[in-house]
């Protein structure tokens, strides 16, 4: 699974994969319930294979943070987010990732994290492919 084709939309509960560039927009399907939309072009639409958590002292790839979180769980799901309180979302990141930033990563973002990695988990979509970073090898 490529996490560049996997989309969290603004506004839009839950997340999306991308199907095909429209006449005034992009038209997604929802991994929840399976429904095509058209998302307008001025919609802020983020690719997570472009999301990264802030650490003490980088930043970590969305992608890696998704598999510590599936090693954690051994594959299962994670705690309900919609349920769990700003504690329990914080002890639970703090297990999956001790070193990440606590001023800049805030609850909702943990709580979207969680939401993210279940509804993957749910769609068996947790075995990701490693995508080369080309630009930096041919600088080098």
């Amino acid at each position: 699974m490529d996490l560049r084709k996997i989309l969290a939309v603004a506004g839009y509960p839950g997340l999306y994969q991308f199907v095909a560039q429209g006449r005034n927009g992009i038209i997604v399907e929802s991994l929840e319930d399976k429904k095509r939309s058209n998302i307008p072009a001025s919609a802020k639409v983020s690719a997570l294979g472009e999301i990264a958590i802030y650490t003490d002292s980088e930043e970590i790839a969305l992608q890696d943070v998704l598999l510590a979180i599936k090693e954690k769980m051994a594959g299962g799901p994670a705690l309900d987010a919609k349920k769990a309180t700003n504690d329990q979302l914080k002890k639970a990141m703090e297990e999956v990732l001790p070193s990440y930033d606590r001023e800049r990563v805030y609850a909702s973002d943990m709580k979207k994290l969680f939401l993210w990695y279940n509804i993957l988990q749910s769609n068996d979509m947790l075995d990701f492919e490693v995508v080369e970073e080309t630009e930096e090898s041919a600088e080098e």
